[in-house]
């Protein structure tokens, strides 16, 4: 009796079956492109899919009925010991058998296909360890805005493909009950091709809106796409084609349309302008200024503050331009050696943040840069908490406010347990901001905790590896923590005055009383009008507390920034004890004890 298997092959069944496969698996690579271009929902490619693998176990049977012989069709020769119903389940169990490695494939190993040509180009294929799910589906309701791609031909819109998703992140920002993720974090991922639900678990939010800009002329085509996190499905997509003057209609709109993809409510519309301007060239230079001020270099504030005062130009009723002038007005007098110069920068630096409040009263920026002025510069203490407050009222989870008044007056007032409290919650807001775990990290340290602090510096170190404000703050902790010798070695990587501080603190530290004497001489020949709390903190810690108190009296009548770090300075805590303490505090409004 011949076996199951000889008869299969007497029948040219395995044939027909690898035959078919070759079809199915060409049938396959042509209709994902085509439901991709003409937009089909996914389920299409689940239909033909399951259609395909049904139709195995219909090759099966009818290659074990029919041959092929001579190009004709003929009913193939019975085998007697093969018939009856036992066969035909046979028969289909071996064409279920055969199409089972796909099936399994498509539904429990293959990815879900995503509507994006050009996300399935960019983004890495998933493979069969990153299909599970990578976000808890236990998330609250929460997005990241990632920077939008420029596809412009001449590769020139990336400042505004930039602001487009800063504006949306805004907008966003403004739903009830819905976490945004911070700009620098987003940003992070700016150039990169990652995996979005890897993005999403970094991020630790539910929903990614991705997007591109392309500019032509006058004319701009915008794509959104909003990706859920769990399953890397689109929920939902969109693309905008209009005229360049329409761009603010179109932010609103794609807002607007991912809030309901979210199922979410947009706040009580107030009638205002979310950006406070139609003029699209002062739009266009208040984004500029934002992408310099960023940068951090003398020369990069002093084109921001061009931008924004260009904006000014444009539109005077423009309240998000005034409060980034006064900010860039206020750090250049903050840097300026000439001290006539720089009393006039702060004062109209005062003058530009009052005139963004005046126009926009519901404008955090404005509050935020007129509370940075009265801390540090008006000891007003009073003054900048209601400022802060009242930006905090308007954008609870702004992570600039937050940063300001956190840095710029708990930490004065010496309230560090609050400090840390919100500098904690700007790290969770903004996870990959180096900035933000700097901040903490420096915190941190005057709080006493140098081993936390060093982590969260290790931290901002990891995503920003040339930063020098980190450095400067390991190395400030390496020296508390009574390691000296490796502050040294961390010291070259810091800057200017930073750097020669570190060293004099070090180096006496190690007891090398002539080399700590010759960075500091070296410090107060560089800038003795700009460091002088740097080199009181030197004095103290060398315990030569007369000079400490000369320099500090100089700090104060020179109205340095530093005076906000009196009451949590580490290096200064020599002369907690002086009855010249309480008195320094109390004329720089501080409170005593």
């Amino acid at each position: 009796m011949p076996s199951l298997i000889e008869e299969l092959k007497r029948r040219r069944v395995f044939r027909a079956v690898v035959g078919y496969g070759v079809i199915v698996f060409t049938a396959l690579q042509i209709i994902e492109p085509i439901m991709h271009a003409f937009h089909w929902p996914d389920s299409v490619l689940t239909y033909a899919v399951t259609a395909l693998a049904v139709g195995f176990p219909a090759v099966v049977v009818l290659a074990w009925i029919f041959d092929l012989n001579a190009g004709r069709i003929e009913r193939a020769a019975p085998a007697p010991s093969l018939r009856g119903v036992r066969l035909w389940l046979l028969l289909a169990g071996v064409g279920a058998l055969c199409a089972a490695p796909g099936l399994a494939w498509y539904f429990f190993l293959h990815a879900p296909p995503s509507s994006s040509a050009q996300a399935r180009e960019e983004r890495p294929r998933p493979t069969a360890e990153n299909t599970q799910p990578l976000t808890a589906p236990s998330l609250p309701p929460s997005i990241a805005v990632l920077p939008f791609a420029d596809m412009s031909a001449a590769k020139d819109q990336e400042y505004f493909a930039d602001g487009l998703a800063e504006e949306l992140l805004g907008l966003l920002a403004k739903v009830p009950g819905l976490k945004v993720t911070g700009r620098t974090s987003s940003f992070a991922f700016k150039g990169k091709n990652d995996d979005l639900r890897a993005i999403a678990q970094k991020l630790g939010v539910a929903h990614i809106l991705e997007g591109s800009v392309r500019k032509s002329g006058e004319q701009l085509r915008i794509t959104t796409q909003l990706v859920s996190a769990s399953d890397g499905y689109e929920l939902w997509s969109e693309t905008y084609d209009r005229k360049l003057t329409d761009v603010f209609a179109v932010q609103d709109e794609i807002a607007s349309a991912v809030v309901s993809a979210l199922k979410m409510k947009l706040l009580p519309a107030s009638g205002e302008k979310p950006r406070g301007t139609d003029n699209i060239e002062a739009y266009n230079q208040v984004l500029l200024g934002r992408q310099f001020r960023t940068r951090g270099t003398l020369e990069d504030t002093a084109r921001a503050r061009q931008a924004f005062q260009r904006a000014t130009q444009l539109d005077p009723d423009y309240a998000a331009a005034w409060a980034g002038l006064s900010r860039a007005t206020f750090a250049l007098a903050d840097k300026t050696v000439s001290k006539t110069e720089a009393e006039a920068g702060f004062a109209q630096a005062k003058e530009e943040a009052g005139k963004a409040i005046l126009i926009g009263p519901e404008v955090a920026s404005g509050y935020v840069a007129r509370g940075i002025g009265r801390a540090i510069r008006d000891w007003n203490w009073a003054g900048a908490d209601e400022d802060f407050q009242r930006a905090l009222a308007l954008e609870p989870d702004n992570s600039e406010a937050l940063t300001a008044y956190a840095v710029y007056l708990l930490q004065a007032l010496g309230r560090s347990a609050e400090e840390l409290t919100l500098l904690r919650r700007v790290t969770e807001l903004d996870p990959l901001s180096s900035t933000a775990w700097s901040m903490l990290g420096w915190a941190l340290l005057l709080s006493g905790d140098q081993r936390a602090a060093q982590q969260a510096i290790a931290r901002a170190l990891e995503l920003a590896p040339s930063s020098s404000a980190a450095e400067h703050n390991l190395a400030s902790s390496l020296i508390l923590e009574g390691r000296p010798r490796d502050a040294l070695g961390v010291l070259p990587r810091t800057i200017g005055v930073f750097a020669l501080q570190g060293a004099a603190l070090a180096q006496h530290s190690l007891g090398h009383r002539q080399e700590s004497t010759r960075a500091l001489e070296e410090l107060i020949a560089e800038d003795a009008a700009g460091a002088a709390f740097q080199i009181s903190e030197v004095y103290a810690w060398r315990g030569e507390n007369d000079k400490a108190f000369e320099w500090l009296l100089r700090a104060r009548a020179q109205r340095d920034t530093g005076i906000g770090l009196l009451k949590s300075s580490a290096f200064l805590r020599g002369l907690h004890g002086d009855p010249r303490w309480n008195t320094l505090l109390a004329s720089v409004n501080l409170p005593v004890g």
